[in-house]
């Protein structure tokens, strides 16, 4: 299964000329004479419940693999016995231990994103 595609939620104003400090990013309306937050036509879509993906699909990447964070051996370990999923290293492993993890990692044949 492949997750659905959603559109990119804007706020009102993104992309025109004279509103250069607009950011790409969401933000509620809240005017009381806003149309997006009245829901006019042509406004673009508001983020809502309809939009969420089935739970099989939810959280996986875009090559379909899903992300098991490592503390340490371990668990490492316990990623090779799980099909369709990596490993990521959590960002607390020291330069020492990351480079131990990664060798047995090669070893093993485990996928490691970072």
């Amino acid at each position: 299964m492949m997750k659905r595609s959603k559109p990119k939620f804007r706020v009102p104003n993104y992309g025109a000329p004279n509103r250069k400090r607009v950011k790409a990013r969401w933000r509620k309306q809240r005017g009381i004479d806003n149309k997006r937050r009245v829901k006019k036509q042509n406004r673009g879509p508001l983020p809502k419940i309809g939009y969420k993906n089935s739970n099989v699909v939810r959280h996986s990447r875009p090559d379909g693999s899903f992300e098991f964070l490592v503390h340490n051996r371990a668990e490492l370990l316990s990623v090779q016995g799980m099909p369709g999923y990596v490993a990521r290293f959590s960002h607390d492993l020291s330069v020492r231990k990351r480079a131990e993890l990664f060798k047995l990692a090669q070893e093993n044949s485990i996928t490691v994103l970072n």
